[in-house]
């Protein structure tokens, strides 16, 4: 796939690190994360919009180790049919604790990292739910294209009661979902109904 640079990503890195929107500091990590099964492939099933992503599709974030120890992290998507991609790093944020937080921080565009803090986690690594400095940031990420439409809805009724706007959310459309049950990410308008 041919790289491109997310339009404005730079401009989202920028906002996360220095936004003034509340705070998610009392918004704990899952604890006993297990970097090495989080690596792999996750598709974006929601998000909250944000220039760096604005009408991208088929969203997908790929992980894998580097020699050093840090996670190779690859954000793809198609924007106006064509293939979009940037490639960046990860850290754990505290590699001493024991146990181990779902907590790191992610780089594009070094020197600079942002927040990247897993605040729910499937215990067979299916589903995550990730959040960075503060609440405009949240991503409902799964290891297949669709999730659950109850499940779903747990998710969003939880991201709500955190003080997530979970009306703002964008559903990006995803390779080889149709509409229907079990569609809830089908198309970005097709947004599931979230308990307001």
């Amino acid at each position: 796939m041919k790289r491109y640079m997310f339009g404005g990503w730079l401009a989202g890195v920028s906002m996360m690190l220095f936004g003034c929107a509340k705070s998610t500091a009392d918004l704990p990590a899952v604890r006993g994360f297990e970097p090495r099964r989080y690596l792999g492939e996750w598709y974006e099933i929601a998000r909250l919009p944000h220039r760096f992503e604005r009408g991208l599709d088929f969203v997908r974030a790929q992980y894998s180790l580097n020699p050093d120890g840090s996670i190779r992290v690859v954000n793809s998507g198609v924007r106006d049919g064509k293939p979009r991609s940037i490639e960046g790093r990860a850290r754990l944020k505290a590699p001493e604790q024991v146990p181990l937080a779902g907590e790191l921080e992610v780089s594009f565009f070094r020197p600079f990292y942002s927040d990247y803090r897993i605040i729910e986690l499937d215990p067979g690594y299916r589903y995550a739910v990730v959040t960075g400095a503060d609440r405009d940031y949240l991503w409902i990420l799964a290891r297949e294209p669709q999730l659950d439409g109850s499940q779903l809805e747990r998710l969003l009724e939880r991201a709500k009661s955190r003080g997530f706007a979970v009306e703002k959310l964008e559903f990006p459309r995803q390779r080889g979902v149709t509409g229907g049950a079990g569609g809830a990410n089908a198309t970005r308008a097709a947004a599931p109904h979230r308990g307001e």
